[in-house]
């Protein structure tokens, strides 16, 4: 790990976190289509990283091979799915349910490296994929019978106010969301292709630097969602300037401040802290709801949510501690002379 930042990178991921934590806000914020709102979150964050990636790294870009762009092609449409999936699940579901299972993705990282990579799945890992599993299908659950649930409660002394739950009434929106199992659906697939960006260009990381990466896959991310944003007839521009405001604030908050950030801090910190740390955006963002949104989780979207984040604390731990092993094992022995 490097030494002496300019910062201390404890510093930092407090400021990733926290910036990342706004993004859902934001996403909630804008009244523009929610294909719309990605595309400019990742058209702003082009316009800022492009500069760089062409006065540093002119060479590095110009000499990619066709193989790495082909693989930066398909991590950006895995990346553009992604961000449209996840940015409609926030009109559906709440702002806890929807960040807590999107930020499942190192579950479906390990899976799809298991099935496609034939990468081995320890039992500690497994076992944090299926606590993870059960805290979703808590959630999953939880949110289809929220009205059954309200109702029951409803005749029990001093919960009478939960009747109100039982109806399509606002109550229940402001808990749970419009459709939460629509709304929830779309976050897992959001979480599935976030994996897909993960695995897409886990091996080009190791072969381009981190900034000429990030442009060239935003570059077709933002191309997709042009494509998918034309496809639904959404005009490009007609919007109010505090809409523009919001779209600027979604590139340079949770995209610089946030995953900017916490790339500078694997630099300088163990990958797990940082990985852990981000552990910390679905509460964040729950919180901020809560505060900014006036959307109160239910129990049942708390009790799951907190299972979902022990699995995935899980997981990921635990296969960063299986891979740190294996690297240890395969690494060639040091002879001195």
């Amino acid at each position: 790990m490097s030494r002496d930042p300019p910062v201390s990178p404890f510093v930092g991921l407090v400021v990733a976190v926290l910036a990342v934590s706004t993004s859902a806000i934001l996403v909630r914020y804008s009244e523009a289509p929610s294909l719309v709102k990605a595309l400019y979150r990742v058209v702003f964050t082009v316009s800022l990283l492009a500069p760089v990636a062409f006065a540093r790294s002119r060479e590095e870009l110009r000499e990619l091979p066709r193989r790495d762009l082909l693989w930066a092609g398909v991590a950006g449409v895995a990346l553009a799915v992604h961000f449209a999936s996840w940015f409609e699940s926030l009109a559906w579901t709440s702002v806890a349910a929807s960040v807590t299972l999107v930020q499942a993705q190192p579950l479906f990282v390990a899976i799809g490296a298991w099935t496609l990579l034939n990468e081995r799945i320890t039992r500690g890992v497994a076992v944090g994929i299926a606590v993870a599993l059960l805290g979703m299908a808590t959630m999953t659950l939880g949110d289809l019978f929220i009205p059954d649930i309200a109702r029951a409660l409803a005749v029990l002394p001093g919960l009478e106010a939960l009747a109100t739950l039982s109806t399509a009434g606002s109550a229940e929106t402001t808990l749970a969301g419009e459709a939460p199992l629509y709304g929830d659906a779309l976050a897992l697939v959001g979480a599935v292709t976030a994996a897909a960006y993960v695995l897409a260009g886990r091996s080009l990381r190791q072969r381009i630097s981190l900034i000429p990466y990030v442009t060239v896959v935003y570059t077709v991310c933002a191309l997709v969602l042009l494509g998918f944003t034309l496809a639904r007839g959404h005009p490009l521009f007609d919007y109010a300037a505090r809409e523009w405001v919001l779209f600027v604030a979604m590139a340079v908050g949770p995209g610089v401040f946030g995953h900017t950030v916490l790339n500078w801090a694997l630099g300088y910190v163990e990958s797990s802290v940082v990985s852990v740390s981000l552990l910390g955006e679905p509460i964040g963002s729950t919180v901020l709801a809560l505060i900014l949104l006036s959307e109160i989780p239910t129990p049942i979207t708390i009790f799951g949510g907190a299972v979902v984040l022990i699995g995935i604390y899980l997981t990921t731990v635990r296969k960063q501690a299986d891979e740190a092993v294996e690297n240890e094992t395969n690494a060639p022995s040091q002879t001195f002379d």
